[in-house]
């Protein structure tokens, strides 16, 4: 099974099965970035990610490890919050 890529989203791209967690978990940082309307940059400044690495998980150049994944799926839900607490 290859996960197909996503028609609305431009940087999106097709997943091997063998690459499948690694293009999931992209494809939800992406989106969640996306859907907060924060560059990359923003993103990376305002949660405090470094924004090599977030580019990395978002690219599937590098597996997002799990704490990661739900990190951002918190900052999906509060953004606000996680901001205020990372300041």
């Amino acid at each position: 099974m290859t996960l197909t890529s996503d028609p609305t989203d431009d940087q999106d791209f097709n997943a091997l099965p063998e690459a499948l967690d690694r293009a999931q978990r992209a494809r939800l940082i992406r989106k969640t970035r996306t859907g907060l309307g924060l560059s990359q940059n923003e993103f990376a400044a305002r949660f405090r990610v470094p924004v090599g690495t977030l580019r990395d998980w978002e690219q599937a150049r590098a597996t997002a490890p799990d704490f990661a994944v739900a990190y951002v799926r918190v900052i999906g839900q509060h953004p606000d919050m996680v901001a205020q607490a990372v300041a």
